[in-house]
């Protein structure tokens, strides 16, 4: 096994992680550090010796943080940053229609499923609608706000 990165060199985070339970003084499965950010490799090793680890310091999240190499691609390499993340609740903006017929109403709330950063004409998802069981969708970005969280 290779290391694709060496100590000090910058990568970006291509998937949320959380806490996997080996993160001290946090709950497992707490947010740790956002898809996007950009950290350095601080050391590499191995995971039952046959996945690379790369300990990468986020410096703006102030976490260290064990990566799986499939994590992670160069600070240089292309990104498409994404409004929203797996498993956040969305509304459509808009009616959607296949085939004339419409499938989704205006504010219909849905989930994002998967995020597909090079779907023809930008960003889009893959949303299961509330009002659709067992259907899933592709929208793009353009077509979908954030459900407001009340506290």
């Amino acid at each position: 096994m290779n290391a694709r990165w060496d100590y000090g060199e910058a990568v970006r985070l291509t998937r949320n992680v959380r806490n996997d339970g080996t993160y001290p003084g946090l709950d497992p499965g707490a947010f740790l550090v956002r898809r996007g950010s950009i950290g350095y490799v601080v050391d590499v090793g191995t995971f039952l010796q046959d996945q690379i680890i790369y300990s990468v310091n986020f410096l703006d999240e102030g976490k260290i943080v064990g990566c799986r190499e499939e994590e992670l691609i160069g600070a240089d390499e292309p990104w498409t940053p994404s409004k929203f993340e797996f498993r956040e609740k969305v509304v459509a903006t808009k009616e959607l229609a296949v085939g004339g017929e419409v499938l989704v109403h205006l504010g219909s709330r849905g989930e994002v499923i998967k995020v597909i950063r090079d779907a023809p004409g930008g960003v889009a998802y893959h949303i299961h609608f509330e009002s659709l069981p067992g259907r899933l969708l592709q929208i793009p970005e353009a077509l979908l706000e954030a459900i407001e969280c009340k506290d």
